[in-house]
């Protein structure tokens, strides 16, 4: 059984352990969490709890989850487009349509199989199916990772992830005309409760924020830089949407009606900025916009 652990430190106003269990695991659904607690897998300072156990400063919570089977990762010969390497680090540009790691049904043509051809040395932290890998970003969007090819390193950076120092810039086509020339959406995001597939903007949750500037106006889009002050699954598709200027190309949270032939939702993940973990030193490296994108771009430049 694989074990999670969480410490309340903080004062908590009759927050029922269910929910914050929903909030705090956010890839498993309500119905699962249900199931653990009444399996008696849920423990609050050693005792099995019900749903409905409200949740207080001090609280021990150990949730025991089933391990699952996990996946062999084959070494496959894909293109890296590898922006820097040393023995620490590797800052790896990702394509659109590339997902970073194999899941359930999803086994090979992954960064992951692509890093594992690549190199021997990755860290170990999140297990043999996701080595090296200390963030992802979505399959459809492109752009700047940073990969641990040992475990000090991973750790280092993870703390830096969690500590929201870590600059992350991404450039995105939105729908519509922006008005503001820039903005601050500062909201809570958790798991649609209409849609599992979907985030969305809710009361319970957790809590997001992203910066954004205009770059350029065109006709009916706007370009927009966001630099994320948190990392939520789906942040800045699901923040867009909700000042009501989806993605370009975002099939979840977009216009059903697409203008361009894409393959999702139009965002890169410009530059990415750490301290490094053993030259303890700021670093900061940058990824070009995809030809795709630029192609875009100028279409609606020419508009003008």
């Amino acid at each position: 059984m694989k074990e999670e652990v969480f410490l309340i430190e903080e004062y908590v106003y009759e927050e029922r352990v269910d929910k914050y269990l929903f909030k705090s695991l956010e890839t498993l659904s309500r119905s699962y969490i249900q199931k653990l607690i009444e399996e008696n897998n849920v423990l609050v300072n050693d005792n099995p709890v019900k749903s409905k156990y409200k949740i207080k400063q001090g609280d021990l919570i150990k949730v025991y989850l089933k391990e699952t089977t996990e996946i062999e990762v084959r070494p496959e010969n894909i293109y890296l487009d590898i922006l820097y390497e040393d023995d620490d680090i590797i800052i790896v540009n990702k394509d659109q349509d590339m997902v970073v790691h194999p899941a359930s049904g999803n086994h090979d043509g992954t960064l992951v199989n692509a890093l594992v051809n690549h190199s021997s040395n990755l860290s170990k932290v999140n297990g043999s199916e996701r080595p090296g890998i200390v963030h992802r970003i979505d399959k459809d969007t492109s752009g700047v990772l940073v990969i641990a090819k040992n475990d000090n390193s991973h750790c280092i950076l993870a703390e830096q992830f969690k500590a929201h120092t870590i600059k992350r810039e991404y450039y995105a086509l939105v729908e519509g005309v922006l008005k503001s020339d820039s903005g601050t959406i500062d909201t809570i995001i958790g798991r649609n409760p209409k849609e599992k597939i979907k985030f969305a903007v809710v009361e319970e949750g957790k809590r997001a924020i992203t910066h954004y500037e205009v770059l350029e106006r065109y006709e009916n889009n706007t370009l927009v830089r966001c630099n994320l002050e948190t990392g939520r699954t789906h942040q800045i598709r699901v923040h867009m949407a909700y000042i009501g200027h989806p993605l370009v190309g975002d099939p979840v949270y977009g216009y059903k009606k697409q203008k361009f032939n894409l393959k999702g939702q139009m965002l890169h993940a410009k530059s990415l900025g750490f301290i490094h973990p053993t030259k303890n030193q700021y670093v900061e490296f940058e990824s070009e916009l995809p030809e795709y994108f630029i192609k875009i771009l100028s279409r609606l430049k020419k508009q003008l």
